[in-house]
């Protein structure tokens, strides 16, 4: 599978509509960026496209506008997630569709970190033998 990657000038231009929210975080994916909160992705750059995660009655609404499809890899659209028209990008419009996006997964339960939940051993673990 082919993942398309940004340009510097995608990756700005995503960062300048990631809503400027205190539990927002944008991390790199796959060589492109998503924005997340509580965990969970609410809005993704692919390439140039940008792709919002929306309840499935927003999600027909925007996938009505001209421009509108589905985001993700070619042959593999991700379930609930929209492009955002190139029209709408950086205009109120599509600014008020990221709004939507955000306070959508803001509902979600928050994601399980993917780290381990195991302690770490201490240098004087019961595995140590003793030199007492």
């Amino acid at each position: 599978m082919q993942v398309p990657k940004p340009t510097t000038a995608d990756k700005v231009r995503f960062q300048t509509l990631v809503p400027d929210d205190p539990g927002v975080e944008v991390r790199p994916m796959f060589g492109n960026l998503g924005a997340f909160v509580q965990g969970n992705m609410f809005m993704g750059l692919l390439g140039a496209q940008i792709g919002l995660k929306l309840p499935d009655a927003d999600a027909d609404q925007l996938r009505s506008s001209d421009g509108a499809g589905a985001f993700g890899p070619v042959g593999r659209p991700m379930g609930g997630w929209v492009e955002l028209p190139a029209p709408l990008v950086g205009t109120p419009e599509g600014d008020r569709w990221i709004a939507r996006a955000l306070e959508h997964v803001r509902m979600l339960p928050p994601k399980a970190s993917k780290r381990s939940t195991k302690a770490p051993a201490s240098k004087g673990s019961s595995t140590s033998p003793k030199t007492d």
